[in-house]
C-alpha cells in the first residue's frame, strides 16, 4: 500500500547547473522538494516508484539505475535513478525522472529500491487511476514520488502564453494536492489539463489511484509560479 508521496515540479531549470545564472530563483522550489524527499525517508518504504509525464518513446518501466542526461540542455551532467544493478537498461530516462533521480542523487537516497515510471501526458484519467492501484498492490509499503508541473499558461510570456483559465485551474490543483483529496485529483480535467501544457496531470492522477483507501493527510510546500508555469511541492503521508 501507498505509505508516503512527495509531489515535485520537474523542470530542468531545477537543476542549478541547467538554470546557470538564473539558479537562486529556484532556490526556495530546490528547499521544499529536500523536504517533501525527507517525508519519504521517514516512511521508510519497501520501494520507491518515481513517476512523470514521458514522451512516446520514454513511456513505461525505467528500472533502477537507469541513466539520465542534461546533455540535451547544454549541461554535461549525468544522473542515474538509484545505485546501478544488474539490470541493462535500454533507454534514458524522460527529463522528468532525469529531475526526479538528481534530486535522490542530492538527498543522498539510499532508503529503499527505485524504479521509474513514465506516463504520456494524455493518458485517460482512468488509466492513471488504475495504474496507480497496481503500484500500491506491488509491495507492503510504497512511497511516490510525483514529478509534474501545473499549467505553463500563467503569464503572457509562459511556454503557453496567457490563459484565464490557468490560474483557477493550478488554485484547484494546489489545495487538491495540499489537502491528498484523491477525489479531486482523479478528477482533474484531462482536456483542460492538456490545453494549460500542464504536464503533472496524469502522474497526479496515478498517486490518486495509489493512495485510495490509504487515508493520507497532505501538506502543500511550495506554489509559484515564476516562469508563468505553476510549480508545486507537496506530501501525503
Amino acid at each position: 500500500m501507498l505509505v508516503a508521496a512527495a509531489v515535485c515540479l520537474c523542470p530542468p531549470l531545477l537543476v542549478p547547473e541547467v538554470a546557470s545564472g538564473a539558479a537562486p530563483e529556484l532556490d526556495a522550489a530546490r528547499a521544499a522538494c529536500t523536504d517533501a524527499l525527507g517525508v519519504l525517508a521517514a516512511s521508510r518504504p519497501d520501494r520507491l516508484v518515481v513517476v512523470g509525464p514521458a514522451g512516446p518513446s520514454e513511456r513505461g518501466r525505467h528500472p533502477q539505475g537507469a541513466p539520465g542526461s542534461f546533455r540535451g540542455f547544454g549541461v554535461d551532467l549525468d544522473v542515474r535513478l538509484g545505485t546501478p544493478t544488474d539490470a541493462v537498461p535500454h533507454r534514458e530516462l524522460p527529463s522528468s525522472l532525469a529531475v526526479g533521480a538528481w534530486l535522490l542523487e542530492r538527498t543522498g537516497w539510499a532508503d529503499a529500491p527505485i524504479e521509474g515510471l513514465g506516463v504520456g501526458e494524455a493518458l485517460e484519467p482512468e488509466r492513471c487511476v488504475e495504474t496507480g492501484r497496481e503500484i500500491a498492490a506491488r509491495d507492503g509499503r510504497v512511497a511516490l514520488l510525483v514529478m509534474g508541473d501545473a499549467s505553463a499558461c500563467r503569464t503572457l510570456k509562459a511556454p503557453g502564453y496567457l490563459d484565464e483559465r490557468a490560474e483557477p485551474f493550478d488554485a484547484r490543483v494546489a489545495r487538491a494536492l495540499g489537502a491528498a483529496d484523491v477525489a479531486a485529483v482523479a478528477a482533474l480535467d484531462a482536456e483542460l489539463a492538456y490545453e494549460l501544457k500542464a504536464s503533472g496531470r496524469a502522474p497526479w492522477q496515478v498517486l490518486a489511484g495509489a493512495a485510495e483507501g490509504a487515508d493520507l493527510g497532505g501538506a502543500l510546500l511550495y506554489d509559484d509560479a515564476p516562469y508563468g508555469v505553476g510549480y508545486l511541492v507537496a506530501t501525503w503521508s
